[in-house]
């Protein structure tokens, strides 16, 4: 007679026995969570990485270049003329304005000023972010496929426009595994009350094991959802339960060589261990008051984005290997000026801050800071173009994003776009090339850092993007 576990294993897939015996970069990052010195040992190194982790500030909604970083004086001298048909190029535009009779020039209400040593081009809107112009490398030629936010978000957080793929902080926790035992590798926090809607996926593990998902830090006194005890339940009960799920949840793995259960039993104990870390964490009451005058009062506020900066040079300290923050409130369509002015209060001063933060500590040298949005936004007013006021639609031909530390270039202005910000002129650096410069810095050969899926080696630039040598 069939023993019942050897029925269990004439049930397993033949896709569940290739992943589960198979020796690959993402196996050996899910064995250091369940066995950290054996991964340690095995773990192959790719070249010596110039940072250890990374802080990416996505800023949703698509900030307008013009307005930041990409300082067009042109612009004042043609406001109100209709963009040239040859500055166009018979380039797509949305629905939103396809339909206008006119495409006025919109030159920016805002002054720009050089900054620091480097002679940095930047807005009066970001006064503080001014200061410390010499520690960022602004790319004004990024450029990316998408001309609507959940498809530009997507691409820029997965490497692909269609929801369903493992989001870059799922490939770095895959590829790298984690520094600290009692955190994940990979956390995701959101700010901003009104946007466009942000969704779990963007942070997601797609088709990787689970334990690469990032784990979403939210405002309130239960910053991880289901973490502390229900009530009447001991950390002794917890824990007694805890092993007899392990027993049988390996019972159940012998039986099938499934690697998602390795994965839930590595999740439930991390679980565990974050219920003692996670609110030493989230409790900013240790800093000194030097802290709250570098980043704003508003660090003092869970759920803000100052409060989410400071959680994420924490958690950076600690050795969480990709920290994400979503703000949304960039999506300028009307009264572009207003709205602008509120985003860069909430996040101008925190942005320089948590640089400043980090170089204090010695960690900025070790420490990819990145920031940008999904797209940027075009020359010409989207309604009404008044003396106060204007809007802006779409643009994926040309926007601006900045990187500090990891070993990108400081003071540095890569790129450029031609008279009206709407076509890039020189070094144009694809959303592939990003990530497969920051990878670079990562240690990891893009190239090399791939999951089998479907019968197919995935990877987060697909069959695309060069390191953009200049960067770094």
């Amino acid at each position: 007679m069939m023993h019942r576990n050897d029925q269990y294993a004439l049930r397993a897939t033949r896709r569940q026995f290739l992943r589960a015996s198979a020796l690959s970069v993402g196996g050996m990052a899910l064995s250091h969570l369940l066995n950290p010195a054996a991964a340690r040992a095995e773990m192959p190194a790719m070249h010596a990485p110039k940072a250890k982790r990374i802080i990416y500030l996505f800023q949703s909604g698509g900030p307008p270049q013009q307005e930041t970083f990409d300082y067009k004086p042109h612009l004042e001298k043609v406001h109100g003329q209709e963009t040239p048909e040859s500055v166009f190029n018979g380039q797509r535009l949305t629905g939103m304005t396809s339909g206008q009779s006119s495409f006025p020039v919109a030159s920016s209400i805002f002054k720009f000023q050089q900054h620091g040593e480097s002679g940095q081009w930047i807005s009066e809107v970001m006064p503080h972010l001014a200061g410390v112009a010499d520690d960022l490398c602004i790319i004004r030629s990024m450029h990316t496929e998408a001309i609507n936010h959940d498809p530009a978000i997507t691409f820029l957080q997965t490497g692909f426009q269609i929801a369903g793929r493992p989001s870059i902080g799922a490939w770095m926790s895959y590829g790298l595994g984690s520094e600290n035992e009692d955190l994940p590798a990979f956390v995701a926090m959101l700010s901003g009350g009104s946007g466009q809607p942000l969704y779990d996926r963007l942070w997601g593990a797609g088709f990787l094991p689970s334990v690469h998902q990032g784990v979403r830090f939210r405002s309130g006194k239960d910053p991880v959802l289901y973490l502390n005890n229900p009530e009447g339940v001991s950390d002794d009960l917890r824990r007694k339960t805890l092993d007899h799920l392990g027993q049988l949840n390996r019972l159940r793995f012998d039986a099938t060589n499934n690697p998602e259960i390795e994965t839930r039993i590595a999740q439930y104990e991390m679980a565990y261990r974050m219920q003692t870390s996670v609110p030493d964490l989230t409790n900013v009451a240790d800093e000194p008051e030097s802290t709250f005058h570098l980043y704003g009062e508003d660090a003092r506020k869970p759920g803000t984005y100052a409060h989410n900066a400071l959680i994420a040079r924490r958690l950076s300290e600690r050795g969480v290997r990709f920290v994400q923050l979503f703000h949304r409130g960039w999506d300028t369509h009307r009264s572009l000026p207003g709205q602008l002015r509120r985003a860069c209060k909430a996040t101008d001063q925190a942005n320089a801050a948590l640089i400043t933060d980090l170089k204090q500590r010695g960690l900025l040298d070790e420490t990819l800071v990145v920031s940008g949005g999904e797209f940027g936004r075009t020359v010409y007013c989207q309604g009404d173009l008044t003396k106060e006021s204007y809007g802006r639609d779409h643009h994926p031909r040309c926007f601006s994003m900045w990187v500090a530390g990891g070993g990108f270039r400081p003071g540095l202005t890569y790129g450029a776009t031609d008279d009206y910000s709407y076509n890039i002129v020189e070094n144009p650096v694809s959303v592939h090339d990003l990530h497969a410069t920051l990878l670079h810095q990562m240690g990891i050969n893009h190239e090399r850092l791939t999951y089998k899926f479907q019968g197919r080696d995935y990877r987060l630039t697909d069959i695309h993007g060069t390191v953009v040598q200049k960067l770094i």
